[in-house]
C-alpha cells in the first residue's frame, strides 16, 4: 500500500476536486478564491498566487468536506464520484 501524498498538488487540480464534490465557485478576494457548499458553515478559501496549494489548506478543507486523503485522491482519480442528496453529499 502506497503512502499517498497531498504535497505538490496545483491550483487547477485543486480547483478540479473542489468542483468534482460539489463546491461552486464565488468570486475572487484580494488574491483568495472563495468556493461554497450548502452543507458547508464556512467557505473553503484559498490563495491564487501560491502554487502548489499548501498542504494544510488541504487538510482544512477535507476536514471541512469530511474527506479522507485516499478519498481526495480517489475523487480525482475518478473511482469515487459525490453526488448531492437532498443537502447532503454522498460519496459513490
Amino acid at each position: 500500500m502506497t503512502i499517498r501524498s497531498l504535497k505538490n498538488i496545483t491550483i487547477a487540480k485543486y480547483e478540479a476536486f473542489l468542483e468534482l464534490c460539489g463546491c461552486k465557485f464565488i468570486k475572487i478576494i484580494g488574491g483568495h478564491a472563495k468556493y461554497t457548499r450548502c452543507d458547508l458553515n464556512r467557505p473553503i478559501m484559498f490563495q491564487t498566487h501560491i502554487d502548489p496549494v499548501p498542504e494544510f489548506i488541504i487538510k482544512n478543507a477535507l476536514r471541512s468536506l469530511g474527506i479522507t486523503k485516499n478519498e481526495f485522491h480517489d475523487i480525482l482519480d475518478g473511482k469515487i464520484t459525490v453526488e448531492r442528496k437532498g443537502n447532503r453529499y454522498i460519496l459513490k
